[in-house]
């Protein structure tokens, strides 16, 4: 990892200029973990729009130190989560030596200082993977709003590496409504619930919001999962109590009739569809 004095610091960049100030704040968190401190980093320097920046990369791996030495299980599960998001938001996948866009600053300090921070930031999301049981076990034990376990599971699918399912949860981050697309005929296709039946998921072709008289296609729902994603995602959502999704995953995974083209679709892939990986 950088050295606190390290001049690196000063040429890696955050969404609003220069990362200087960054080692002086994770310094502080290292010594007491303070959640306005750690919202001005993440805010100011590592994350915006869900986009990430050379700052961030560097400074992972000291929230995964702190992440794996903390004895405050909120913290762990905080850093977690905050970490998860940035995974998630990650353009490159599995870029070697280090990220393309870093051609500029390898000139500047060096391929080897390019290729160790990229390194050290993978190694880091290894760790931060690695406390996924005992952030589950905390989520599951304690009272945390769905929307707080809805991004476990994002920072969960993230650390695993299924990256459209991670940035679908993310865009879709109410729970309460969807927009998948028809592979038949590419129109978009709005999955919300019931009115009567919250529970139960349906498919319109206009967003409800906006039409309120167009009739509802039923989604049929899937008896048992035949996608490891989304069986993955549905147990791990019962398992820490994410009610909401639980519920709706056998409808996420169901089938429907498009209701543009009335062609028969697969919800979980049209739904999938637009996010790359």
């Amino acid at each position: 990892m950088l050295k606190w004095n390290s001049d690196v610091w000063g040429k890696l960049v955050g969404p609003y200029g220069s990362a200087e100030n960054v080692p002086l704040l994770l310094q502080q968190l290292m010594r007491q973990y303070n959640q306005e401190v750690f919202d001005e980093l993440f805010q100011k320097y590592l994350f915006h729009q869900n986009t990430i920046y050379t700052a961030t990369y560097a400074a992972i791996p000291f929230l995964a130190q702190l992440a794996c030495s903390t004895t405050d299980a909120e913290v762990r599960k905080e850093l977690f989560l905050n970490c998860g998001i940035i995974e998630a938001s990650r353009a490159g996948r599995d870029e070697a030596p280090f990220p393309a866009p870093w051609a500029e600053l390898a000139e500047d300090v060096g391929s080897f200082v390019c290729t160790e921070l990229y390194c050290e930031y993978v190694e880091a999301i290894g760790k931060l993977r690695a406390l996924t049981k005992e952030v589950f076990s905390y989520a599951a034990q304690h009272s945390i709003d769905e929307m707080e376990k809805r991004y476990i599971l994002i920072a969960d699918a993230a650390y695993r590496g299924s990256y459209m399912t991670a940035n679908m949860l993310m865009t879709f981050d109410n729970g309460d409504e969807y927009v998948a697309v028809c592979p038949a005929c590419e129109e978009d296709v709005f999955i919300w619930p019931n009115e009567d039946h919250a529970g139960i998921l349906q498919a319109y072709a206009h967003d409800p919001v906006f039409h309120t008289e167009q009739e509802s296609q039923l989604i049929v729902p899937a008896a048992s999962f035949a996608d490891e994603e989304a069986r993955t995602l549905a147990e791990r959502a019962a398992a820490i109590g994410e009610q909401t999704l639980a519920g709706q995953m056998h409808y996420l995974a169901g089938e429907t009739v498009c209701p543009s083209c009335r062609e028969k679709i697969s919800v979980w892939p049209s739904l999938l569809s637009t996010f790359t990986m």
